[in-house]
């Protein structure tokens, strides 16, 4: 049994953060050739599941780079590696310190929660209003989180250069791990996305690959968070437009994610 894994950012979706109508069409083939497939991104379930919506995604989901699992076809959330109080603080701590706004995203009871707080600057005053304010996220202040909440990430966005110091000073944290990379915002700003230093993309498929007796795994993404799942997969392959480093790991680097390249590769690959 294949089973297919998608990052979505640089990846299966194209530069506007949709899954264009020809991609659209190629999930809907491997639906009906019975090819199993299904996503494994740094994205938080309300974020990502807005765009996969209507797309066939009906096997278990991997968020938040592993910590969050959700199987629509039992409607259960899996958390795993959750950020303890400490770990929080310390990523609260050194945001504040850089001017940074911190976003807690926390998990209770199917509900989506993000504390943060005050607003410094407009590309985080317009984050929260354009996309959070809009979603079903409850949006509470810093002061407000509970001790032991159920912490899956904590995200911000700033400056290049703010962004890769704060990057620098958590990667030097034995418990926590931190993604970042170009905003859509504009080269800029960039974003930056903190967990604990258990959680990634390959365990989870691991776990799932376990769960639905898969023989042949294959993943595709573009970025340093995808590195986990690309080595234990069978094939892995990476769009021209990924890190350097991701290309050099991936069984083979295929066309631009603008350009439909996973598509076009599917096609190809499975005969549709």
């Amino acid at each position: 049994m294949d089973l297919i894994f998608f990052d979505l950012d640089g990846t299966l979706l194209n530069d506007a953060s949709e899954i264009s109508a020809f991609t659209k069409e190629t999930l809907i083939l491997l639906n009906e050739k019975n090819i199993a497939y299904t996503i494994a991104t740094g994205r938080t379930m309300l974020s990502a599941q807005r765009i996969v919506e209507g797309h066939e995604f009906e096997l278990p989901q991997i968020y938040n780079n592993g910590v969050t699992v959700w199987d629509p076809k039992i409607q259960k959330i899996t958390l795993e590696n959750l950020l303890d109080n400490a770990e929080i603080s310390t990523v609260i701590d050194a945001a504040i310190a850089q001017g940074i706004t911190p976003f807690v995203n926390v998990i209770d009871k199917h509900q989506h929660f993000i504390f943060h707080s005050e607003t410094r600057h407009d590309v985080e005053k317009e984050l929260v209003y354009k996309y959070f304010s809009s979603s079903k996220a409850t949006l509470l202040t810093l002061e407000a989180l509970p001790l032991n909440s159920q912490v899956t990430n904590i995200s911000m966005i700033g400056s290049a250069d703010t962004i890769k110091q704060i990057w620098l000073k958590l990667n030097a944290n034995t418990n926590l791990v931190a993604y970042s990379g170009p905003a859509q915002e504009g080269n800029n700003f960039w974003w930056l996305d903190v967990h604990h230093q258990s959680a990634n993309k390959g365990s989870a498929v691991t776990n799932l690959k376990k769960q639905l007796g898969a023989s042949n795994v294959i993943c595709f993404g573009d970025g340093d968070n995808d590195l986990s799942m690309f080595a234990l997969a069978d094939e892995s392959y990476a769009p021209e437009n990924a890190q350097a480093e991701v290309k050099k790991s991936a069984s083979a680097v295929i066309g631009n994610n603008h350009k439909d390249g996973i598509a076009h590769f599917l096609r190809e690959r499975f005969s549709l």
